[in-house]
């Protein structure tokens, strides 16, 4: 295909996890399944935070957006997948292709960014507890949302602004289930230099610096846990960081694991499956973590299910 043809006649082909006729009914079931349970799961956080005027607490507030993003970033991946597979058809349009190249950094980046900002909540939560209100006061919390939406979309933008300028005169299929920015720099027969560095700029910059903000805010509060000679403050103070760290976990975890699989296998298949975790496993399982370990939430979604039963 001619390079002059990639601006609204270009489409590419999305291999999907297995090309396999068998296995399609399987897959569109499986992950029809995890998106439902996905966007009902965090709809329901949003709600039952909503809903509740106990939970009108930063910390909260964070956790509402954080369930929207994770929404967000299922939707931008899996329905197209579905389509996909339901009719047989694995095209998808160079502009189509870029905006999902778009949302799949931008999201990522919110939810990196959001449990930095839930880190510094905690932190200030448990290690200034006088202060909490004063520091936490509502202009802040909504500033550091914005930064952090301000951030990603600046950032997703610069990506999208250099990949406009490339060139595509190779093979034109994607062995992935959607359009992740390194596969798509794959195929193209422009320079990327320019792609790639940005790519690992920024990973250091959006990866690395907010985890050590989080590990710092961890650090100074285990410290503090330590010095409380109350038990109960200690199990309160447990208990509000235990969700939200486990969440930290699962989704650096999952995010190691993929960048991990990519650099020791050139097995395609297996760096999708590994991709499933973050892009479809940990939106889905962040309102069990949340729900199942929050006292809280798990409050507020029993009253907000109590009250919506008799309306069946």
């Amino acid at each position: 295909m001619e390079a002059e043809n990639q601006t609204g006649f270009l489409e590419f082909i999305l291999l999907g996890l297995s090309e396999d006729p068998e296995l399609q009914p399987f897959i569109f079931g499986l992950f029809l399944s995890m998106y439902l349970v996905t966007v009902l799961g965090n709809l329901l956080i949003i709600l039952a935070i909503s809903s509740d005027s106990h939970l009108h607490t930063p910390m909260y507030f964070f956790l509402s957006n954080l369930s929207w993003v994770d929404i967000c970033f299922s939707t931008c991946i899996v329905p197209k997948m579905l389509v996909n597979i339901q009719t047989k058809n694995k095209t998808i349009s160079y502009m189509d292709c870029l905006t999902q190249v778009y949302f799949s950094m931008f999201f990522p980046i919110l939810d990196t960014l959001l449990l930095t900002v839930m880190a510094y909540d905690r932190f200030v939560a448990v290690c200034h507890p006088l202060h909490y209100v004063t520091i936490m006061n509502p202009r802040l919390c909504g500033l550091l949302v914005f930064v952090t939406w301000l951030i990603g979309v600046m950032t997703s933008l610069l990506h999208i602004s250099l990949m406009t300028h490339l060139t595509f005169c190779k093979d034109f299929e994607i062995p992935h289930f959607f359009c992740e920015l390194t596969h798509i720099l794959q195929l193209t027969c422009s320079d990327t230099f320019l792609n790639s560095t940005l790519i690992y700029v920024m990973t250091g910059v959006l990866g690395v610096f907010p985890l050590l903000g989080i590990i710092f805010s961890y650090s100074r509060i285990a410290s503090t846990i330590r010095k409380m000679s109350s038990s109960g403050g200690k199990e309160k103070a447990l208990s509000t960081c235990g969700s939200h760290l486990s969440v930290v976990s699962l989704f650096y975890g999952t995010g190691i694991g993929v960048h991990f699989t990519s650099a020791v296998t050139h097995s395609s298949q297996n760096i999708s499956v590994a991709s499933v975790m973050y892009t479809v496993v940990t939106p889905m399982l962040n309102p069990f973590i949340y729900s199942l370990r929050n006292k809280d939430v798990k409050g507020a979604l029993g009253r907000l299910l109590s009250r919506a039963t008799p309306c069946l």
